[in-house]
């Protein structure tokens, strides 16, 4: 694997600026420990700027090229999961019930390498401007970061970022123009009828009949209402109802997550959404109520910067190391909103067999941090080059 060779010599201190962070997780926007981790290690690096409280924890961190130029961004997030971790590792998590499961640990390591690299050699031209963006799990900070206005602020001009994949093959990158993730809605159904005795179910209005009536109609939208040649996803994820084996209970309510690609399937699967509950209520004469969540966006890789963030993958991977039209997932970042902002791509990285990402026993590979490093060094290299 060709990785920097200035990247190469640093590997043991990625290591141990990951594994102190994996000790160490935090939630949603309570990243004010990691910050103040990765605040020090910038200011060791001699990065010119680094501007903190953004989004209440997030970091931009700028670093000057030679020369003028424009200035790209490079994004990694910093929140864990609420998840109790049970992989046994020597720096497993020091905190009860939290965990770094999806790897924000790894992405922060890889993007420090870079900067400590594009600090020490400032081979490019224009600027480069490193966030790190809390509560990408929960909340939406990538939102909160874009409409505080960092785009606007530090003139960022294009924005990419890296997740990485275990299960996938080490070191291989995949990425696609377009559409790479999903948008990710989410809908609370609540159902009331009137209750009663088992018995006698003719003297209640049953909640659980409605509800189950309900949830068997919607899986129609995907293949009634759409071509075979859409892509959507709606799971009923939750259903509560119920007290006794002989109650007909008062009300009960149920959850889906739904997932698209486009502005009109996403239109379509909603308006449908309420049309089958609503209706399917009317005839079950129950009342009801939908709170129908709108989350992230899809995520939109833009496609010049999709071919620039793929050439820069093929130097660091080789070219069987880089499939660039891989397949979309049905999964969601809010990194879509940066995409939203400003053009740029998203990239996945293999790290080789491995418990999945937010499985208790997930921990990140180590060894691929030096590969996104080189990623990003050479992406930044290869796009603002000196003359």
């Amino acid at each position: 694997m060709p990785v920097l060779n200035r990247i190469a010599d640093f590997a043991p201190a990625m290591t141990a600026w990951r594994q102190y962070l994996h000790r160490h997780p935090e939630l949603k926007f309570d990243c004010h420990r990691t910050a103040a981790f990765v605040a020090e290690r910038l200011a060791e690096f001699g990065v010119d700027e680094v501007h903190t409280g953004i989004a209440t924890s997030g970091i931009v961190a700028l670093i000057e090229g030679r020369g003028e130029g424009p200035t790209i961004g490079l994004r990694a997030d910093m929140d864990a999961l609420p998840i109790a971790e049970t992989g046994g590792t020597d720096h497993a998590s020091t905190v009860p019930g939290r965990m770094h499961a999806c790897g924000h640990d790894g992405h922060v390591t890889m993007l420090l390498g870079a900067a400590r690299y594009l600090a020490e050699t400032r081979r490019f031209r224009g600027r480069v401007a490193l966030i790190f963006q809390p509560a990408e799990e929960d909340g939406g900070g990538g939102e909160v970061m874009v409409r505080e206005g960092i785009m606007d602020r530090f003139g960022i001009t294009r924005v990419f970022g890296l997740h990485n994949a275990p299960n996938m093959p080490f070191g291989r990158f995949v990425t696609t123009a377009g559409p790479l993730m999903a948008a990710v809605d989410t809908a609370t159904v609540t159902v009331t009828g009137r209750g009663g005795h088992g018995a006698t179910p003719q003297e209640t209005v049953d909640p659980v009949v409605a509800i189950t009536g309900m949830v068997a109609a919607l899986q129609t939208i995907i293949s009634r209402n759409l071509s075979a040649l859409d892509e959507m996803v709606l799971s009923v994820t939750q259903i509560h109802v119920g007290s006794a084996s002989n109650i007909v209970p008062e009300s009960g309510w149920f959850c889906a997550t739904i997932r698209s690609f486009t502005p009109e399937v996403r239109d379509l699967a909603e308006r449908r959404f309420r049309e089958i509950v609503e209706g399917h209520a009317t005839a079950y004469g129950v009342g009801v109520r939908i709170d129908y969540e709108r989350g992230y966006p899809p995520t939109v890789n833009h496609p010049a910067e999709t071919a620039l963030a793929a050439e820069a993958a093929r130097e660091v991977a080789g070219e069987a190391g880089i499939d660039s039209e891989g397949r979309r997932e049905m999964g969601s970042e809010d990194f879509a909103y940066m995409l939203e902002a400003r053009p740029g791509a998203y990239l996945f990285l293999g790290t080789g067999p491995g418990a999945g990402l937010h499985h208790p026993a997930y921990d990140f590979n180590d060894e691929v941090a030096p590969v996104g490093a080189s990623f990003f060094a050479r992406l930044v290299e290869r796009t603002q080059p000196l003359a």
